[in-house]
């Protein structure tokens, strides 16, 4: 495919500060952000894969959100350590467009998949007796599928029409990775289409999970509410609130980045948001579903015992 702005050549990517010092300072605390987000990510995969007992749907869709997280933050993490480093942080146009492309289909991934634990958590409390039915091995496999596979095609046509706006000569980009909005703000034409359409696509990938999300954990909050037991109440409770804060803070900042007019933006306000979609998530998905989960806590702790870790 040609692009319309391919002769730009590069953009230069102004990142999160001009300042030798706290360039430092941030790319000791990312790279430690970036270590926890591996070892967290990966340490989930490997207990759903060794334990028996974590063999079933929620887990095995715990498992692709892990996966996916390490994809998400390393699509943007290790280019963005390296510009801490480095006094010119030149991004070559294609680099740009392929990390455009790849950041937004993974986190379609993460849009579709979420919208997916949530009805296999609808299924299991609303429909317990018919839930392995439903959610059979094959199903779960052909759901994986279709995430993924709709997660990398969605994004297609956005990025087509974000790099085929005009741009008016200058090529910073005032943020850390090459971001839709940031490449729109450059453009010199009239974009009221192309920020149209990219509107109707957020409403599309964004609100429409979440419109099924609630409807969802209406009706899961309207069954917890009927079982007798107060401590399948909590363990219920528990499952589905882990998931809902997974949720509120994904689907919340990425609305904030995509889903309101560029003449609102505040600057640095996009980079924080960005920080908060694209890596405090993927850090604290690993806490929010182990620290409150007893299955995960006695798998790991049988890894240990087998591996004698310590």
């Amino acid at each position: 495919m040609i692009w319309k702005n391919e002769t730009f050549g590069e953009f230069i990517l102004l990142g999160l500060s001009s300042d030798p010092k706290t360039q430092v300072a941030l790319f000791i605390v990312f790279t430690s952000v970036y270590t926890i987000i591996l070892i967290g990510n990966f340490l989930i995969i490997v207990l759903v894969l060794t334990d028996a007992n974590l063999h079933t749907p929620m887990y095995f869709f715990l498992s692709n959100l892990s996966f996916l997280d390490l994809c998400f933050s390393t699509s943007t993490l290790p280019r963005m350590l390296k510009d801490f480093l480095s006094v010119n942080k030149v991004i070559p146009y294609g680099e740009c467009v392929a990390q455009m492309y790849i950041s937004l289909s993974l986190g379609a991934c993460d849009c579709v998949l979420l919208v997916v634990m949530a009805y296999d958590r609808y299924v299991a409390i609303c429909y317990p007796l018919h839930y392995i039915t439903i959610m059979s091995k094959m199903v779960c496999i052909r759901l994986a599928v279709g995430i993924w596979m709709s997660g990398f095609i969605l994004p297609i046509s956005t990025v087509t029409l974000t790099f085929n706006v005009d741009l008016c000569g200058h090529n910073k980009i005032n943020h850390f990775l090459c971001e839709m909005p940031e490449i729109l703000s450059l453009g010199c034409e009239n974009i009221m289409l192309v920020e149209l359409i990219i509107f109707i696509a957020g409403l599309i990938l964004l609100l429409t999970p979440v419109i099924f999300i609630v409807i969802s954990y209406v009706n899961i909050i309207l069954s917890i509410l009927k079982i007798a037991s107060s401590s399948g109440r909590r363990k219920a409770f528990s499952t589905c609130g882990s998931h809902m804060m997974v949720v509120a803070i994904f689907y919340g900042s990425a609305m904030a980045s995509y889903m309101k007019p560029r003449s609102s933006s505040l600057p640095g306000t996009d980079k924080m948001i960005a920080i908060l979609y694209l890596i405090v998530t993927p850090m604290i998905n690993p806490m929010i579903y182990t620290l409150r989960n007893n299955d995960v806590k006695a798998a790991f702790m049988k890894l240990i015992k087998k591996n004698k870790l310590f």
